[in-house]
This record gives structure tokens, C-alpha cells and sequence, in this order.
């Protein structure tokens, strides 16, 4: 028998949940939820629509999983905890197989990271997933605008790994086996820095995740803050997957890196007297971070080799809409 909207709510979104700050959660019209006292509520939201954010035949539990990945890295650029979701899916057809594996890979992270689906909405249409993710803030959250020229500007885990793995998924990518997956599992797969935000928390003056290329979103953070910014490339973090695919004498060894989107680390500054602590506590934790730059006060984004030579790069990483007309 077919299953109607709510069924198929019932059946495959429907999950228990443990969270005392939810009075009420899927079956109403709305979700009933407490915000602590004395904390603010963090909002984000995105889409991902197949073709363009994902290639059609990735797996439905990457999928389901990457949605709600996506939101809980803008929370950790805030250096929020991460408390519930709302999911809203458009699917051409309801195939039992697929909603199952799409559902595994959602509550897999979800239950991770203490996160209760707590409503949305089902439609038909082209595969379409919109996902709410709400958290909690503290007086002081960290923002996009608070970055000053003497910052070091600071990165999590590696670039470029996405990038390879989107490559690898369209079948463009020849090396290592074990590489190559790791690289597809980077795009399939990211792991949101929420501990690595908690840890910059009253230590760095601004932050921001890296979803559409480091230069790209750098710049978001830039204009925030009114700033200018001056990037080592040769310090750019890679990963030894990335090294084991990538030719260090290639344009890709810092295009990469400086362009491709979807690796979700954060990028953030520190102030210069803030960078010995902050270093110490990654290091206790075992969590890489990367100083790659500094902030000026002149505007603008300037890429440096090594040796002092400027690097241009070829692209300035992903934007929606960008070349069309209207």
C-alpha cells in the first residue's frame, strides 16, 4: 500500500526523544521548546537539492546525513550547542529502501550530537532537503565581524578533500584506493567541528565554516569585519590523502584547498595574545589547527607564496546565480 504523508512521517521520522527542553515534538501543528535561561537560540538553515549540491546517484544515507551536517557546522562557527532540527524533504516518489537509508544517515549524526527531530514537512516533487538546525548560545557567541588587523588567522582539519572527492564521485579521480575513499567520504560525509567550536569560544574574535572554498567564505568574514587579510598558501592544512593524490608542483596543490567547497572546517581569527592558549587546547584534545594567515587593515584578500610572491588564484570558490542574468 502507498504510503500518504503521514505515514511516512510516522514510520521513518517519528523517533524518540530524550531531550527534557522539548514539550512537544512531531504530530502537531507546531513544536513546543524551551530555550535555557540566560542562553539565546542559534537558527541556521540550508538546502540541498540533487544535481547541485549533491550528484543523483549518491547514497540516500549521505544524504540524509549531510543535511543535517551542513547545519550543524554553521552552529559550530557560532560556537553553539546543537539542541533540535526541523527537516523538510521533497521527494519525487516514497520508496521504502531509500527513506530508510536516508533516515539511518540522519539520525546517526543526530544522535551523535544529543539533536531531536522535532517537526517539518513532506512534499512531493524534486529531491529537495531543507533542514533547520537550532542551538544554544551563550552571552557572548562568536561571529563573523568581530576580526582585527593582528589577528592570525586560523583553520581546522585539511582543505581540498571535498573537492577531490566531488571528483571522484563524477569518476575524474585516478590514485590510491583508500585515498580516493577517504576523499569521497570527506564530501559525503563531514564531521561538524562543534567540539572544535567550543573550544575557540571567548578565544577567537570572529569565525566562519568553510562551505563554498576558503577564499569565499574568508572574504564573508572580511567584509564583516571592515578588514583585509594576507594568506600563507604554502600553510595550507592538507590531509595525506590529499598528498598522496595531489602533485605539490600542480596548480591543484593550492587551488584546491584556497577554492573547493564542502570540507565544513572552520576558519577563524585569533588575537595575537590569545594564539598560545588557544593552540595548548587543541593540542590537549588532539584536534588539528592551522595558522594560515594574518588580518590587515587594508581591504582586500592577498594570497602569498613561501618566498613573498604573490599567488593568484584562478577561482574564488562556489556562488549560486553567479554569470546569469535578471
Amino acid at each position: 500500500m502507498p504510503l500518504d504523508e503521514f505515514s511516512l512521517i510516522e514510520r521513518y521520522f517519528d523517533a524518540p526523544c530524550a531531550r527534557g527542553d522539548v514539550r512537544l515534538g512531531i504530530g502537531d501543528d507546531a513544536a513546543l521548546l524551551d530555550v535555557p535561561s540566560g542562553r539565546s537560540l542559534a537558527a541556521a538553515i540550508d538546502t540541498l537539492v540533487e544535481g547541485v549540491h549533491f550528484p543523483p546517484d549518491t547514497p540516500p544515507e549521505a544524504i540524509g546525513y549531510k543535511a543535517l551536517a551542513v547545519n550543524l557546522s554553521d552552529l559550530a562557527a557560532m560556537a553553539a550547542e546543537p539542541a533540535w532540527a526541523t527537516l523538510a524533504l521533497t521527494l519525487p516518489r516514497a520508496e521504502p529502501a531509500w527513506l530508510d537509508a536516508f533516515a539511518a544517515g540522519f539520525f546517526r549524526l543526530a544522535e551523535r550530537h544529543g539533536v531531536c527531530l522535532v517537526g517539518g514537512d513532506t512534499t512531493r516533487g524534486p529531491l529537495t532537503v531543507t533542514v533547520q538546525a537550532h542551538g544554544f548560545v551563550d552571552a557572548t557567541p562568536l561571529r563573523r565581524d568581530g576580526a582585527r588587523p593582528g589577528d592570525r588567522i586560523l583553520v581546522t582539519g585539511s582543505l581540498g578533500d571535498a573537492g577531490l572527492g566531488l571528483r571522484a564521485a563524477r569518476g575524474e579521480l585516478q590514485g590510491p584506493e583508500a585515498a580516493v575513499r577517504y576523499c569521497l567520504d570527506r564530501l559525503r560525509y563531514p564531521a561538524p567541528r562543534l567540539a572544535q567550536g567550543r573550544l575557540l569560544h571567548g578565544q577567537a574574535s570572529a569565525g566562519i565554516d568553510v562551505s563554498d572554498g576558503l577564499l569565499a567564505d574568508l572574504q564573508h568574514l572580511l567584509d564583516a569585519g571592515g578588514v583585509g587579510a594576507e594568506l600563507e598558501v604554502d600553510c595550507l592544512p592538507r590531509s595525506p590523502a590529499f598528498c598522496e593524490l595531489v602533485k605539490a608542483d600542480s596548480d591543484d596543490w593550492f587551488e584546491l584547498p584556497l577554492s573547493a567547497g564542502d570540507d565544513f572546517e572552520l576558519c577563524v581569527t585569533v588575537p595575537e595574545a590569545r594564539i598560545a592558549a588557544v593552540c595548548e587546547a587543541f593540542a590537549r584534545e588532539a584536534l588539528p589547527l592551522t595558522a594560515i594567515g594574518r588580518i590587515v587593515a587594508e581591504p582586500g584578500l592577498r594570497c602569498r607564496r613561501a618566498d613573498g610572491s604573490a599567488w593568484q588564484p584562478r577561482s574564488l570558490g562556489w556562488r549560486h546565480f553567479e554569470g546569469e542574468g535578471g
